[in-house]
């Protein structure tokens, strides 16, 4: 295997899909806009079929319509015409992908999609063939030249598809005034879900674990306090539990920087770090891990609105819930 010649390919590769890619923006014209009119206004599902290599397109295009608000499944072609086309109802839309705009498994099930009398959004390399005639309205996903030297294997074709399915997708999702919020609905699984669904609140400890004392507790006081809490902080409250500042490892590091002290009789209110980074409950982990990160700190004591101690929250809370 020459290395240079493996490397000039995969180069010619990018190329030429990133070139299939951009000529994509000059179809974005009316019927862009009247097929996602017609999936904007379906109170059913929005069905999608495709063979073959367009098959797995449209399986991920569907995916993503799903999870960005616009409710869709996958159905074979191949197995639509022996019972699966049972699943399309009148209240549906149906988007077919076929790059030949030939497919012969689509074609058998135009006249029963007519007879629905549903939407069918085609997306064709062939503006002239059968399915996109048929369609009810057609969006040109034709590409210049596949990737593959050969001109064989589905490349170029399919990765304009799957644009121009997200591009669809994501242009419904705004139109939908689709959030953050409805994104976690949908997403409750896995780093994703967690980092928009877990809430501070959800994370911190609270009660007796949270590692706490007064101002005039001594150095030596507070490092027991940090040590048997174990989250390598402790925060500083007067009698009225509002904080005042925190204490950390890394407080500690400095102090004992500056030579020899008795932790016996340094008194905690002496070196502590005051004002200190709070947070509230109602937060989002991902939030705290954003501030954690940027002002370089593991622990955060979390506060309400009076700024009474109600729970504390460190790195290694949310490395262990996923949201790092």
């Amino acid at each position: 295997m020459d290395k240079n010649k493996v490397f000039d390919m995969a180069r010619a590769v990018i190329d030429t899909e990133a070139a299939a890619i951009q000529a994509l923006k000059q179809r974005i014209n009316d019927d862009f806009a009247q097929a996602c009119e017609y999936m904007f206004q379906c109170k059913g599902r929005i069905v999608v079929m495709g063979m073959g290599k367009s098959g797995h397109i449209g399986g991920k295009i569907a995916a993503t319509l799903a999870s960005t608000g616009s409710p869709a499944f996958f159905v074979h072609p191949g197995e639509a015409s022996h019972g699966d086309l049972g699943m399309i109802t009148a209240q549906d839309v149906v988007l077919a992908m076929s790059n030949s705009g030939e497919t012969d498994e689509i074609l058998t099930i135009l006249p029963l999609i007519k007879r629905l009398g549903v939407p069918l959004i085609a997306l064709t390399g062939n503006p002239a063939s059968r399915l996109a005639t048929e369609a009810s309205v057609h969006i040109d996903v034709s590409v210049e030249k596949e990737a593959c030297p050969l001109g064989l294997a589905p490349t170029s074709s399919t990765t304009a598809t799957l644009v121009m399915g997200d591009a669809l997708a994501i242009s419904l999702l705004e139109s939908r005034g689709f959030t953050t919020d409805d994104f976690a609905l949908s997403h409750p699984g896995g780093r994703l879900g967690k980092r928009l669904l877990l809430h501070i609140s959800d994370l911190m400890h609270v009660g007796d674990a949270i590692p706490k004392v007064s101002p005039q507790a001594s150095l030596s006081e507070a490092l027991v306090e940090m040590t048997r809490k174990g989250l390598g902080m402790t925060s500083i409250v007067d009698e009225h539990n509002r904080v005042l500042g925190v204490f950390t490892d890394g407080d500690l590091r400095r102090v004992l920087d500056h030579g020899e002290i008795n932790v016996h009789s340094l008194n905690i209110q002496d070196c502590m770090t005051a004002p200190c980074f709070t947070l509230k409950p109602n937060k989002l982990a991902a939030e705290a891990l954003l501030i954690m990160d940027e002002k370089r700190i593991n622990a955060l004591p979390i506060v309400d609105d009076e700024s009474r101690l109600i729970g504390a929250l460190n790195m290694h809370d949310l490395l262990r819930a996923g949201v790092v």
